[in-house]
């Protein structure tokens, strides 16, 4: 999927391509700082806070480095029959953030499209899961003190300036399940700065890092981070666990008084290395995630006009002489030759209106687009998820 957001954030940090991402840290500057208004603002986020029930530790707050406790910025709107939902309470948020405060969206992109597409993009581009936290910092506040992520993150920063500090790692390569806790920072700075609005910046896994507005004075500052969990050599062992369970040797039980025949043990798990290979588990790896959540399509509430794409990672075309398979979130879905235009157009991740689409591929698209709705590989294109690719991503017919 094209996506402007990506074009940006490569050209900003001199990438070409994902295979940097995870190797270095690395920073730049966007040649349109004005773009990032259309990513997210500070006022959508807080639109976002005001219309949803959000939760700790979804959504949170924190002032002088403290988390603030929910029953000071949250209240219980009770129905007029009775039922209670959790809101909140914007005046209360609004007193925080006048005197300087940090508000944390974590996952934006359930809770909005243009989030939602630029997350499916970067997962279509990286190969990985991807979720978008948001942090809204106002006057002096400071952030997180100084951590460090189990996941490699993007940097965007979308108004106002924040000033941070990078170091490097202490240990190589942590993990979120790790035989080292990893709580002594690295002595070494490896940038110490200021990001101002279209600033973009790339932090590895297990770089420490620390942001905050102290000492800015008034204003505020507004950045996404986008998550990227990788793949590890630990992910293809666990996975391989799993398929050894098919084998009747590694289900017996291990004999504590005669002693385990330990070289067949060893004999069948080398055999079992060298038939699933990391090939292999990044590729079912793609498939075994479930289909993402839509809006379905009913007919009783009118016509399907336009669809796109919205399955995790891109799916597979196989096309096999007179007919084509298509792959997706574990599904197969076969369908004659013929359709392969129509799919290529379809499963672009970019919208596709369909009367558009029909003068291109033919008639027959409308046909293969219900069948990719039916199936969940496609949604249809309501007005709200058309917002999120607009200015963003060009339409698959255009």
């Amino acid at each position: 999927m094209e996506h402007q957001l990506i074009n940006a954030i490569e050209a900003a940090l001199g990438w070409k391509g994902v295979d940097t991402l995870g190797k270095g840290f690395v920073r730049g500057r966007m040649d349109d700082p004005t773009f990032v208004s259309r990513i997210l603002t500070p006022n959508r986020l807080l639109d976002i806070a005001m219309r949803r029930s959000l939760n700790r530790p979804q959504f949170r707050c924190f002032q002088k480095g403290d988390e603030v406790h929910p029953a000071i910025y949250y209240t219980d709107t009770v129905s007029p029959r009775g039922q209670s939902v959790p809101m909140v309470n914007m005046r209360s948020l609004g007193r925080l953030l006048r005197e300087g405060a940090t508000l944390i969206l974590d996952q934006a992109n359930v809770f909005d499209p243009t989030m939602e597409v630029a997350c499916r993009a970067l997962q279509w581009w990286s190969r990985e899961r991807v979720q978008v936290n948001a942090y809204l910092t106002t006057n002096d506040a400071s952030g997180f003190p100084l951590h460090w992520d189990d996941h490699d993150v993007l940097i965007v920063q979308l108004a106002g300036e924040k000033e941070w500090e990078v170091r490097g790692t202490s240990r190589t390569a942590p993990m979120y399940r790790d035989a080292d806790p990893n709580s002594t920072p690295s002595e070494e700075i490896v940038w110490a700065g200021v990001m101002e609005t279209g600033d973009v910046m790339h932090i590895p896994r297990g770089h420490w890092h620390q942001a905050t507005r102290n000492g800015h004075g008034s204003g505020n500052s507004l950045h996404v981070t986008f998550g990227i969990t990788q793949r590890t050599g630990a992910s293809w062992m666990a996975w391989l666990a799993d398929w050894c369970r098919e084998r009747e040797i590694f289900r017996h039980d291990l004999d504590r008084v005669q002693g385990t025949d330990t070289e067949a043990l060893a004999t069948a798990a080398s055999q079992l290395i060298g038939e699933r290979t990391p090939a292999d588990f990044l590729a079912a790896y793609e498939q075994a995630t479930t289909l993402p959540r839509h809006v379905p399509f009913l007919d009783v509430l009118g016509p399907l006009d336009a669809v796109v794409c919205t399955t995790h990672f891109p799916p597979q075309i196989h096309e096999n002489g007179e007919t084509v398979d298509v792959l997706a979130s574990g599904k197969k879905i076969t369908l004659a030759a013929k359709a392969v235009p129509a799919l290529r157009l379809l499963l672009s991740g970019k919208p596709v209106p369909l009367q558009q689409a029909a003068a291109v591929v033919g008639t027959d698209v409308v046909e293969v687009a219900e069948i990719l709705v039916k199936e969940e590989i496609c949604a249809t294109l309501t007005p709200e998820l058309s917002s999120g690719y607009t200015g963003l991503v060009t339409n698959a017919a255009s």
